[in-house]
């Protein structure tokens, strides 16, 4: 008997369209191996079992089947996005538990192109924190279940690596694709502002935060990410020539120190990139002194808006804190005068370089435990410590993708993180491409 979870979505989409086999099976399949996981993991706050069934038949009945790009392909949704007919939580007691009537832009073109929605995985509350944990579930990472799976798009991502869904759907505010992604071993691309409608929050973050794909290979990443940004089918994979690769090893916010299984990494990746005939050279970015501080500006001011509409007595003490915080930077976000001087720093150092190769974290990430208990200067330690390297690329608004590379002493995967300017994700998926291929990873975790 033919075996459907652990395959690619693109291995799935292209048996659902030669009829090898239907949506149904492929959706019942999965749903059964989160029927036995899930508690174990904890990625899922809602399970759609009778409505994927249901929408996997539908699928099947389409006369466009042998054209869709993820037929049949099982997928889970980040609750910070509408789903219709489910409730949009966003990982708070503060919101109501109301269906929604339509879909995000993003989940309807994920079913447009024959996608199966089978569940909404968990968030921290409001997506600010960079653990996932709260009032509706805590979320560990599959390869080791004893630390969290990352934020805030950790339920997608533990989705994906314990091979419940070939792929899933999450967003980035200050790294909520990447540290998830660098934490469960998958493939994620952040695209550069504009490339995937946003409609994230109330306001997407002042235009940071951008939707994108979980995956297990860099195929699949690339679908996904053509089926997001509305341009049908996905180019075919093309080699960017020589590239001119700066390998970084520092960390964007001053104080922060960059543990040595991260950096190893990044030295191995630009070794393997330099031996596939890339030019790479050590280099770091010109990151302002005042980089942490315009970081904690926009994290806070961003929740300070996503925040302003509930009420605060059903918040975590953390959320409140944030948000309060947040308010006093509104004034000063709002100009967008801190990000356009970024970017006018940054992106002469882009002259000399095609992409920009670093750790994708600093350290391993926290345990999993309550941190929505916890006060908020802890948390903001705990995130600070593991996750400085995601934000810079947030406030530009530039593309950035998290690759799988080597291993943690755990034996939990490590990544790295790739860096380009806006419009070259190609080459950042390209380049991702090849790292795949020369030192390809274990696609999902050894739950079983």
């Amino acid at each position: 008997m033919t075996t459907w979870v652990g395959r690619t979505a693109v291995e799935i989409a292209a048996a659902v369209r030669e009829k090898r086999v239907t949506p149904r099976e492929v959706v019942a399949e999965h749903l059964a191996r989160v029927e036995r996981l899930d508690a174990r993991v904890g990625a899922f706050r809602v399970v759609r079992t009778e409505a994927a069934l249901a929408e996997a038949d539908e699928v099947a009945a389409r006369g466009d089947l042998d054209r869709l790009p993820l037929a049949g392909v099982p997928v889970a949704v980040k609750d910070n996005l509408a789903v219709r007919g489910e409730s949009l939580r966003v990982g708070s007691a503060a919101t109501a538990d109301t269906p929604a009537l339509e879909d995000h832009v993003t989940v309807a073109r994920l079913r447009a192109a024959g996608a199966v929605v089978v569940g909404l995985t968990h968030v921290p509350e409001l997506c600010v924190f960079g653990t996932t944990e709260g009032v509706h579930g805590t979320t560990r990472n599959p390869w080791d279940p004893r630390r969290t799976a990352g934020g805030s798009s950790g339920g997608s991502a533990a989705a994906v690596a314990a091979g419940m869904v070939p792929v899933a759907l999450g967003n980035d505010g200050m790294g909520s694709l990447r540290i998830p992604a660098a934490n469960c071993g998958l493939v994620t691309i952040k695209p550069g502002h504009g490339v995937v409608p946003g409609g994230i929050g109330e306001g997407d973050w002042f235009g940071m935060s951008e939707n994108g794909p979980l995956a297990t290979t860099v195929r699949d990443a690339r679908v996904m990410l053509a089926v997001l940004a509305g341009a049908g089918e996905a180019d075919e994979e093309a080699a960017p020539g020589s590239l001119r690769v700066a390998l970084s090893l520092r960390s964007p916010i001053a104080g922060v120190p960059l543990s040595t299984p991260y950096t190893s990494a990044a030295r191995d990746a630009a070794g393997v990139l330099m031996r596939a005939g890339h030019q790479v050279r050590r280099a770091d970015p010109p990151y302002p002194a005042s980089l942490g501080v315009t970081s904690l500006m926009h994290w806070t001011a961003g929740t300070a808006v996503d925040a302003a509409s509930l009420d605060p007595r059903l918040l975590a003490r953390r959320t409140r804190v944030h948000a309060r915080i947040g308010r006093r930077f509104l004034g000063r976000v709002r100009t967008g005068r801190a990000r356009e001087e970024l970017r006018d720093r940054l992106k002469p150092f882009f002259t000399g370089y095609d992409v920009l190769l670093t750790p994708a974290l600093a350290r391993r990430s926290p345990s999993a435990a309550p941190w929505h208990e916890r006060g908020w200067l802890r948390n903001i330690a705990a995130n600070t410590a593991y996750s400085p390297m995601t934000p810079p690329w947030n406030l530009t608004g530039w593309p950035a993708m998290s690759v799988p590379f080597g291993t943690l002493p755990s034996g939990a995967p490590s990544a790295v993180q790739l860096v380009a300017l806006p419009g070259r994700e190609a080459d950042l998926l390209a380049l991702a491409a090849r790292l795949e291929e020369l030192r390809p990873w274990r696609r999902t975790a050894p739950l079983e």
